[in-house]
């Protein structure tokens, strides 16, 4: 695996636009095409400028010029749509650029989607996925165009649109596009993310409670400048790849499996897959080469190189700043993390966001920066706030994932930030299960794949069944509007990982705190595993 794939926050796959049949037939079909045509005029959205509204037939294959940057450059409508593009802006210096995509099969539901990494690029793949289910779906370029964070540089108003406001101005102008087209409101109000996404999630949960009547946020990157400045911190201990404290690539399968052979039957069953990571704490004192053995074994300063990797990182005062990685997820992380290379997002984030200098040395990555991007906190990024009230009172949903293979943001997190809000607000988990539920995907990496039943509906390349007990998007849905909550979100894993060759097994993915626990039987089977 290369590091652009490794940083592919969002992989939607293939998938087959025929599946996804609109509703209208021939002549209402003509009414929404001949309605597209004319909303430009009729759409009344503040500081916005819109560039085109055009009708989109079902199995269309668009290009997206604005979106090369972003590694994708292309998307298939999946259903009939009426597609509109616009700038909105947020201030004299900034501003975002968003679609609005409105399926001829309209439910009445609205979806936000977020973005990725530092990302501006619009979540094409997720607005797709979304109407192919009848939501009205929007999404933004999150301030600035591309993949790099250089836009941040010396204008902090492009790094308040990336923190909270090119989700919540698109949220507005979305509703308000919607209504305008449809001649209604929407019903309900839903948000989908990961990774980034999943911290936007949270802050719109955090700060604007009224934006949505249920959320997914998977992997959330919350505590996001501890999170910049943990993804920094591997360099120091790994060193370039000639230090001798540097950990070859080649030696972290045999890593891997020295980690599954000491906590991979913790769960009862040995399969490949940790279920709970949170109990697995793992030394690597017994990889270190012994006598004229120099392969397929790690020196003195390695194996320390390993431990200080799987452990949280403290600032000088003995404060936590961010969790350790939890074992499982070397594979993908030593072509991110621990590559003897800086880590991309941190370079950027501390160049432009929080030195406004690029020419910062992400080698001397130290505790006084650590300290330092914590206290500036642009556009409060943090997203730490353990009061979930807003959400509460107002009855809305948060549904939170995270996977426990997951090598760019370590799983480990979530639980805390969970804890945190079980203390900020006094609840316990029977209270918070109300509105808040947190669930573990075991064998899941950074949002999707992994060697588990990684496959639980959240976005086209990893969709198994509509059942919202075995789809993130539909358990919230059946949460919000049937007020059944989901106990368990079941994954489904591919033969060979491959769906066409149909499915190996599925396993129910337990809620926090709970864990699985093989209880006898045929481990394939969801039946044969209990959450305790």
């Amino acid at each position: 695996m290369k590091l652009a794939q490794a940083l592919q926050i969002f992989s939607l796959g293939a998938y087959v636009a025929s599946a996804f049949p609109t509703s209208a037939d021939n002549s209402s079909l003509e009414v929404f095409e001949s309605s597209c045509a004319d909303i430009v005029p009729k759409l009344n959205i503040a500081n916005a400028t819109v560039y085109f509204s055009q009708f989109v037939a079902a199995g269309t294959n668009l290009t997206l010029d604005n979106n090369v940057t972003c590694t994708q450059p292309s998307q298939v409508a999946p259903v009939d749509m009426c597609r509109i593009a616009l700038y909105v802006a947020t201030s004299s210096q900034s501003g975002i650029n968003m679609e609005a995509w409105l399926p001829a099969n309209w439910t009445g539901r609205f979806l936000s989607t977020g973005n990725g990494g530092l990302n501006g690029c619009i979540g094409y793949g997720y607005m797709a996925y979304a109407i192919s289910y009848g939501f009205a779906s929007v999404g933004a370029n999150n301030g600035h165009n591309g993949t790099s964070g250089g836009a941040f540089l010396n204008n902090a108003e492009v790094v308040k649109d990336f923190a909270w406001r090119s989700v919540h101005t698109g949220v507005l102008a979305g509703k308000e596009i919607a209504k305008t087209f449809y001649g209604k409101a929407h019903t309900k109000s839903y948000y989908l993310g990961c990774s980034t996404g999943g911290r936007q999630g949270f802050k719109s949960a955090q700060d604007f409670p009224e934006d949505f009547d249920g959320i997914v946020a998977g992997a959330p990157a919350i505590a996001f400048n501890n999170l910049t400045s943990w993804s920094g911190h591997f360099l120091p201990i790994t060193g370039n790849t000639t230090a001798p404290t540097f950990v070859p690539t080649n030696m972290w399968p045999v890593i891997h499996q020295d980690i599954l052979n000491q906590c991979d039957g913790l769960d009862g069953y040995v399969d490949g897959i940790i279920e709970d990571p949170l109990k697995c704490n793992y030394t690597s004192k017994n990889l270190i080469c012994s006598g004229a053995n120099t392969t397929n074994c790690l020196t003195s300063l390695q194996s320390e190189t390993v431990q200080k990797i799987f452990s949280p990182l403290y600032a000088d005062d003995g404060s936590l700043i961010y969790p350790r990685m939890q074992p499982g997820s070397e594979i993908v992380a030593s072509f991110v993390q621990y590559s003897g290379t800086p880590f991309p997002y941190t370079v950027d984030w501390f160049r432009y966001a929080i030195y406004n200098d690029p020419s910062w040395d992400p080698y001397t990555i130290s505790n006084k920066d650590y300290v330092y991007a914590n206290q500036v906190n642009p556009a409060d990024i943090q997203t730490w706030k353990g009061d979930l009230s807003g959400i509460q009172e107002r009855g809305a949903k948060i549904l939170h994932f995270h996977g426990q293979m997951d090598g760019i943001i370590s799983s480990d997190n979530s639980p805390r930030y969970y804890n945190h809000v079980s203390q900020t607000m006094g609840l316990g988990t029977k209270q918070l299960d109300e509105f808040y539920r947190f669930f573990r995907m075991s064998g899941t990496a950074h949002c999707t794949g992994g060697d588990g039943a990684s496959v639980f509906g959240l976005t086209y390349g990893s969709v198994e069944s509509d059942n919202p007990k075995e789809n993130v998007l539909m358990a919230v849905v059946e949460w919000v509007e049937k007020g059944n909550a989901p106990e368990t979100i079941t994954g489904t894993r591919w033969v060979n990982n491959t769906q066409s060759l149909g499915v190996d097994y599925k396993r129910a993915h337990c809620r926090w705190p709970k864990s699985n626990h093989f209880t006898g039987g045929d481990p394939k089977e969801v039946g044969s595993w209990q959450c305790i």
